[in-house]
């Protein structure tokens, strides 16, 4: 990886979305009182609005994010 943290994709016919993924780096985060290290990883999501809208955009990135966290659901149907 040439170490981008995120950018902004954009959106060229036929596509009607598109997802940038940046680089994974660790950061300090906030967990309850205690500040720990974590690893972060940027993702943002371009759609065109004639075909899907925000909220479809969102429950998409919500799924995304559950499994980036939790890599095991992948195997799982």
């Amino acid at each position: 990886m040439i170490g981008v943290d995120d950018f902004t994709a954009i959106i060229t016919p036929p596509e009607a979305a598109i997802l940038a993924v940046g680089a994974v780096t660790r950061r300090p985060i906030a967990v309850g009182d205690e500040v720990r290290i974590a690893s972060i990883l940027k993702a943002t999501l371009a759609v065109d609005h004639r075909v899907a809208d925000g909220a479809q955009a969102g429950f998409f990135l919500q799924e995304f994010r559950k499994l980036l966290e939790n890599p095991i659901n992948f195997l799982a149907g």
